[in-house]
């Protein structure tokens, strides 16, 4: 909703409609497990960049997925490395917005990661400092604190993030949200990725250069271990995230 807002998408549908219409897209699928994708764009009706006078449609798209960097990589973790293309700049395109064409930024970082024999990319900003990933958030733990780069970044808001922020909290494990230097990577006790995705995925290793002990580390398994709990119905969801269907 809040990047719609920021867009000028006006939705003819409630937050409400749109949980409904994400409950019926499964119930009437029969799905089990799956990965949603709501998804608000301007029709082509308008061919030029003005595109307040083309109606906006909602779409909700189903994807059975499994683990977005790989099978073993909640556990083992994965290989990164830091990418040489940047988060936009400020006042460029809003990154605060879950946009489509911010992907195409992503999308070279992530191909260019690939290529390179890695599983995903750690963009920094247009300052030099540490972002997030391609399509993720970045945690950094030092001395049993965590660390992640704040909005001014470049960076996505993302919900995974908050919820990892508010796990933390119950775990007494304190956050802080400061700009981070890329060398910071490298001397990190742990480090890890959240999304909607990737979930919470370890990353044990940053250039080659083996993160703590290049295994996952015991603040990373223990927010996993919540994260997990909750999204699986096997721990009580204090926080009302979850929507029964």
């Amino acid at each position: 909703m809040d990047s719609a807002k920021i867009y000028r998408m006006p939705l003819r549908y409630s937050a409400e409609d749109l949980i409904e219409a994400c409950k019926d897209t499964v119930t009437k699928n029969g799905l089990s497990f799956c990965y949603l994708r709501p998804i608000a764009l301007r029709t082509g009706e308008e061919m030029g960049v003005f595109g307040s006078n083309a109606s906006v449609e909602v779409f909700v798209i189903p994807k059975v997925w499994g683990r977005y960097l790989g099978a073993e990589a909640v556990e083992q973790g994965v290989d990164v490395k830091v990418s040489s293309w940047r988060r936009p700049a400020p006042n460029t395109f809003p990154t605060m917005a879950k946009a489509g064409g911010n992907y195409l930024n992503a999308q070279l970082a992530k191909m260019e990661a690939r290529a390179d024999g890695y599983s995903e990319g750690i963009m920094l900003d247009v300052g030099g400092l540490v972002a997030e990933g391609s399509g993720e958030n970045l945690f950094l733990v030092r001395d049993n604190v965590l660390y992640t780069a704040p909005l001014a970044a470049g960076i996505l808001n993302g919900i995974t993030r908050d919820s990892v922020t508010k796990l933390a909290g119950t775990l007494d494990i304190p956050v802080i949200q400061q700009e981070i230097p890329r060398e910071m990577l490298y001397i990190a006790d742990e480090l890890f990725f959240t999304g909607t995705a990737a979930e919470i995925t370890p990353i044990r290793s940053v250039d080659r250069i083996p993160i703590g002990t290049g295994n996952r580390g015991p603040v990373t398994q223990a927010i996993q271990n919540e994260f997990f709990g909750i999204t699986s119905g096997t721990k009580t969801d204090s926080f009302g995230w979850l929507t029964h269907v």
